[in-house]
């Protein structure tokens, strides 16, 4: 595998959404006041670390997360627009470490540390086949 010569650190991503019912804690049952829940949020980071990179991925690779250290110490209500940020730090083999922050309209919500691994997409589905066919 080949990285490309532009995967390398300061890529960055972004990705947002404006908080809905469906994106509080009470319905993805992470707890029960209606505000941003901590999964979304890290759902939104993981999203911005992927959009850093995606385009860079040789062919037939991508990326898969494979360590989250994250901080959420900000309540973001139903209808504010909440943006994740995330940005390529290191890249070390197929390892790729990123910084991550999330904000609403008013304050920072969140950040973190996310590591994602580059993978072969057709060796990846065949341990999957294996992992199903073996009970």
């Amino acid at each position: 595998m080949e990285l490309s010569e532009k995967l390398k650190p300061g890529l960055s991503g972004t990705s947002e959404i404006v908080v809905g019912t469906r994106d509080t804690a009470p319905h993805v049952g992470s707890g029960k006041i209606g505000v941003l829940a901590t999964p979304i949020m890290v759902n939104l980071m993981e999203a911005a670390a992927l959009q850093a990179v995606e385009r860079y991925m040789p062919p037939g690779h991508q990326t898969v997360g494979t360590h989250l250290d994250v901080k959420h110490f900000a309540a973001t209500p139903v209808g504010l627009r909440v943006t994740a940020r995330a940005e390529l730090v290191k890249v070390e083999g197929r390892t790729l470490t990123f910084k991550l922050r999330a904000e609403d309209e008013r304050e920072r919500v969140g950040e973190g540390v996310h590591e994602r691994l580059i993978i072969n997409v057709e060796r990846f589905d065949q341990r999957m086949q294996k992992k199903l066919a073996n009970p």
